[in-house]
């Protein structure tokens, strides 16, 4: 059922998610998916859990055997090929706390932090500065991401060429640390 509804929130974002149309989509009656879930909060956690892990699976994936700008261009460009496939479910992982260390949402932060913190290995960042350049990392690749799922690059620019500067960018900057 979570799949479901992810896939619905791929299709139709994640504010056009209800219980009622998840319910349609599997062609049972809306009170039956309360066997299942506690409700439309409960239904997007589960849905930004499996959100979570599977962008950390897809990062983690794209980032083994590879070093420095090569880690770092796959990790980026399996992240926003994650984002792009799968809008609403990335959108379910936006601003979502986990509720305690042992929330199923932060193991699979945590392995997303992780496939990333490995790409810094490649570089001589500061352990007092990982955190930093974790931030800028998130940033550059959830900016650029989302903001091309919502269609914001809208002048004439190859999309994939700017892709590729921020790739560069990023890279240039890791290693003047």
């Amino acid at each position: 059922m979570v799949a479901a509804g992810a896939a619905l929130a791929d299709e139709v974002g994640l504010a056009n998610l209800t219980m009622g149309a998840l319910a349609e989509r599997l062609g049972v009656r809306t009170p039956s998916l309360y066997k299942h879930v506690g409700g439309q909060d409960d239904l997007n956690r589960r849905i930004a859990v499996l959100a979570m892990s599977q962008a950390a699976d897809a990062v983690g994936g794209a980032v083994q055997g590879y070093a420095g700008r090569d880690a770092l261009a796959a990790a980026a460009r399996a992240f926003r090929a994650f984002v792009l496939e799968h809008p609403g479910r990335y959108a379910a992982t936006i601003g979502l706390e986990p509720s305690g260390p042992d929330d199923p949402l932060a193991a699979a932060g945590r392995r997303l932090l992780d496939a990333f913190t490995a790409v810094l290995r490649g570089y001589e960042v500061d352990p007092a500065d990982v955190d930093h350049a974790l931030r800028m990392l998130r940033s550059l690749c959830h900016g650029f991401a989302t903001l091309q799922a919502a269609n914001g690059f809208q002048w004439s620019a190859d999309i994939d060429e700017s892709f590729e500067w921020l790739i560069a960018f990023a890279d240039r900057g890791l290693r003047a640390r």
